[in-house]
């Protein structure tokens, strides 16, 4: 048995990445519909997977379908979830959950109300890499948390009608495209922010929304961490990196961050505190290297959210999860306004 999905927004990152890695490879979920306003792209696509190529978002509402996949642009997705709920279908919509904290929200209840499930797309999770990284946290190979830092940065230079580059259209530039995905995965190994303060700015690109983004956090657990998120980087020039530190040692990683399958991971970790080292030696190596088989996260959060709906199970990455990196965020947005920490409520 194969769930159906309905793709809303067919020419973006669903056509680059989540239908020919994610659907098209799916076990157990299989391309149904597409729609996009750029209809030459969207039939195109349907020609390339073998889907019903639909002429309108009202058609693919109506298409035989289990999964309504949400893929346009930032500011479309409210309305969109709102439409494919009422139709009856699960929705898994990209981040951000809508463009405010209320729309987050909004959409939550209308799944809830319509009892339809509501998956977000945070694929870091998914890597395997990140996985068998949390496993140490969670085994307490690392100690007490201490700190926690995610690295992410792209050359995005100033592109006719590109979304991302127009608050008004995106919610916001680098913080809100690149760090929520950061502040996720570190959460997912931290667990959740308590307060953040943050700085934004437009240092190099030449469009209203912030190129440079940096994010101190407090973790509820008493850690604290630290992302920075860049659009004025050329891609070649950043690592990437993801830093974990406890009392016991550290993991550390570059290039897992990001789109890509697998990067580089290793872990220092001790078995207990040791005493005072005055020399403070620091070996060149020595780490574990951290490197299970490669996962493609495009297709590991399709397949988890088409098992959700075949064995009615809570989505992986619920409505609830999204709304919450939302609120997150919004403190960031806040901190940045006002100069000040801001606690997330």
């Amino acid at each position: 048995m194969k769930t159906r999905w309905a793709v809303l927004g067919s020419a973006g990152i669903a056509r680059r990445r989540t239908i020919p890695e994610g659907i098209a490879k799916a076990d157990n979920a299989e391309l149904a519909a597409v729609f996009d306003v750029d209809a030459s792209a969207n039939a195109a696509v349907a020609a390339e997977f073998g889907a019903r190529a639909c002429a309108s978002e009202d058609e693919l509402l109506a298409a035989d379908a289990d999964v309504v996949y949400v893929a346009t642009p930032a500011w479309l997705h409210h309305g969109q979830v709102l439409r494919a709920a009422a139709a009856g279908r699960h929705v898994f919509c990209e981040k951000p959950l809508g463009m405010t904290v209320a729309q987050g929200e909004a959409m939550v209840a209308a799944c809830a109300k319509a009892g339809v499930k509501l998956g977000v797309g945070l694929m870091m999770r998914f890597h395997a890499q990140h996985r068998a990284a949390l496993e140490l946290v969670q085994s307490a190979r690392l100690g007490v948390p201490v700190f926690a830092r995610a690295q992410l940065s792209c050359w995005y230079p100033p592109i006719a009608g590109a979304w991302r580059q127009d608050p008004a259209l995106g919610g916001g530039g680098s913080l809100m495209d690149l760090g929520g995905h950061c502040i996720d995965l570190l959460e997912m190994f931290f667990g959740p922010v308590a307060a953040v303060r943050c700085e934004t700015a437009r240092l190099v690109q030449a469009y209203d929304s912030e190129d440079t983004a940096v994010v101190l956090f407090d973790f509820a657990c008493g850690a604290k961490g630290a992302v920075d998120c860049l659009f004025n980087v050329p891609d070649a020039a950043s690592r990437n990196r993801l830093e974990l530190y406890g009392s016991l040692g550290s993991i550390l990683a570059e290039g897992t961050i990001g789109q890509g399958e697998a990067g580089r991971m290793e872990a220092l970790l001790e078995a207990a505190p040791g005493d005072y080292a005055a020399a403070q030696v620091r070996a060149a190596a020595g780490g574990l290297e951290i490197a299970p088989p490669p996962v493609n996260t495009y297709r590991a959060e399709v397949e988890a959210f088409s098992r959700a709906v075949q064995e009615n199970t809570p989505p992986p990455v619920p409505g609830e999860d999204g709304l919450w990196s939302q609120k997150v965020l919004a403190a960031c947005y806040e901190s940045a306004r006002t100069g000040v920490k801001v606690v997330v409520r």
